[in-house]
């Protein structure tokens, strides 16, 4: 496994804490240079000198040439990381629903965009979406999360299908609850469905590589979910009934 990112130059958004300081921890321990990206500078600093890695702080979406240039010039992993868990029904303000698309969906995008370039022209990339199990499936009480994690998800597999022939490897972790500030904002809804069942940010550090050796795409740190998923597409209503079941202890309770 040391062999796959030895020396590798890699960039983490969303670093300064829970999953992508994992990620970021990991991929150090492992021999690989680590830019260290995420919108609060202090925490972006504490995990870069914690790894020897670079802090590069600033908005995801836009922080791949400045990336490339603390790099000496090369990405070769991308690890797209940040995200944001945005609550709400159909009625969430539009700014919820856009801010949820631009961080969790388009960072992802204008990341590639800005990438593909060179990894074609030398044949070799991976990149790494942190998505959820809600992109394979859903959550309750949070339709802008599950929605653009769904986008986020459809994203990765349209990387991998395109360009996998090409030399770009392409990853998508989908876990449940994760122990992070992420899952303590989730609230009572994430108390009922992803608390139970919660992992440490460095068990989803463990998937991925286990996944990276495999050379999976599809990377499920929990792996009860890939029945769920294979329920959703083989019976869509008797899931979806199960789903509503949950909704309605998550409403009773609240």
């Amino acid at each position: 496994m040391v062999g796959a990112v030895q020396d590798a130059g890699v960039v983490v958004t969303g670093a300064g804490g829970g999953i992508g300081a994992a990620l970021a921890r990991r991929f150090a321990a492992e021999g690989a240079r680590v830019v260290v990206n995420d919108l609060d500078p202090g925490r972006v600093r504490a995990v870069a000198d914690e790894i020897g890695g670079i802090a590069v702080p600033g908005d995801a979406s836009a922080i791949v040439e400045q990336a490339r240039e603390a790099l000496g010039g090369t990405v070769d992993v991308y690890c797209a990381n940040a995200g944001v868990a945005s609550g709400g029904s159909e009625a969430a303000d539009e700014a919820v629903w856009a801010q949820a698309w631009d961080v969790n969906v388009m960072a992802h995008v204008r990341a590639a965009h800005a990438l593909l370039p060179d990894w074609l022209e030398r044949g070799s990339g991976r990149f790494v979406s942190t998505v959820s199990a809600a992109g394979l499936l859903t959550m309750i009480g949070a339709a802008p999360y599950s929605v653009t994690k769904h986008g986020a998800y459809a994203f990765a597999e349209w990387l991998s299908l395109t360009y996998r022939h090409r030399g770009i490897k392409v990853h998508a972790i989908c876990p449940q609850g994760v122990r992070t500030d992420m899952l303590a904002a989730t609230g009572s809804a994430g108390d009922l469905v992803l608390k139970p069942t919660a992992i440490e940010p460095e068990d989803v550090a463990d998937a991925l590589f286990k996944g990276i050796a495999e050379d999976r795409f599809l990377i499920l740190p929990h792996s009860e979910v890939a029945g769920y998923y294979q329920l959703r597409a083989s019976d869509p209503d008797r899931w979806l009934a199960n789903m509503n079941h949950l909704q309605q202890k998550w409403e009773a309770a609240e």
